[in-house]
């Protein structure tokens, strides 16, 4: 049965649109988590000035920034793997799994 569904065109559909979506917010996060890194290692300066009169600096709500990102796009994928990647599946069980 595995082979099976492994050669179904659905499964391999699946796959490449599921490893695709992936590696794509994969992309996306590293870039963001690794980008304020970098600004953290060489650009100091920038994210130590002060917002306003207050003591909380800029580098506070860009980090914010990061997990908050890092929560919409888990529930972006969430979101898509619930709906398509679902449909996808049971359409696939339910040719193979007769």
């Amino acid at each position: 049965m595995t082979a099976r569904i492994r050669a179904n065109p659905k499964y391999q559909e699946l796959r490449r649109k599921r490893n695709t979506f992936g590696w794509t917010l994969t992309l996306a996060m590293m870039v963001v988590y690794y980008g304020y890194i970098a600004l953290i290692a060489w650009n100091k300066p920038f994210l130590s000035q002060p917002i306003g009169a207050g003591v909380t600096t800029l580098g506070v709500p860009i980090g914010m920034g990061v997990i908050i990102f890092t929560v919409l796009i888990t529930g972006f994928y969430v979101r898509r793997a619930n709906s398509e990647y679902d449909a996808l599946t049971r359409a696939i069980l339910e040719e193979e799994v007769k």
